[in-house]
């Protein structure tokens, strides 16, 4: 091959090399309008996500969570229940938080199992609903593999910090409108049922 074949077919695959770059640079580029509009939600799309997920408090508008019982725990945990809601498919689900108001971590929460071994440690299923005027304690429902409809993964709880928590019981009567709800190492709460 002469030198003057090697020129021309080193300066096309250099001419091939910068056009594959342009095209590839070229797709990069995010810079048209037509993909930024596509990339937007239709008008319908954004209605039905704003009915699934509720709307992020906005600044100083954000209304304060409702607390309807508060229960003291051992080293300064404090448990605030928000909410026991009855649905309509016979389940009673209530929601609310655990504080440590103490100086250091809290790391005893094995004891809000209860007599959980393994389906569901570091877990509230240890909770239970008592309905004093239907004479029935109610406790955590579990699934066909023993996993308990409530909160895990509560192993250790920071100086200050707040963790959410759920409990999922079967409903009481519709005629009972409060029941007691219970978690080891804390006082027994009366709580009012809503829906």
């Amino acid at each position: 091959m002469s030198i003057r074949q090697m020129a021309k077919v080193r300066g096309g695959a250099a001419v091939a090399v910068a056009a594959a770059m342009t095209l590839v640079l070229a797709g990069c580029g995010g810079g048209d309008e037509k993909s930024k509009d596509s990339q937007k939600p239709s008008a319908s799309q954004a209605q039905g996500s704003a009915s699934q997920k509720p709307a992020a408090p906005s600044g100083g508008n954000a209304k304060p969570v409702e607390v309807i019982a508060t229960s003291q725990g051992p080293s300064g945990i404090v448990m605030e229940i928000n909410a026991a809601t009855r649905d309509e498919d016979g389940y009673l689900t209530v929601n609310g938080q655990i504080k440590n108001t103490g100086s250091t971590p809290f790391a005893q929460t094995a004891t809000w199992r209860g007599d959980e071994k393994s389906a569901s440690p570091a877990s509230v299923a240890g909770a239970t609903v008592v309905d004093n005027a239907g004479k029935k304690r109610y406790y955590v429902l579990r699934d066909t593999e023993g996993r308990c409809a409530c909160t895990t993964g509560l192993t250790v709880i920071k100086a200050g910090e707040s963790v959410p928590f759920f409990a999922q019981f079967p409903a009481p009567p519709t005629s009972t409108t409060e029941v007691v709800f219970g978690l080891p190492t804390f006082a027994a709460t009366p709580i009012k049922i809503s829906g």
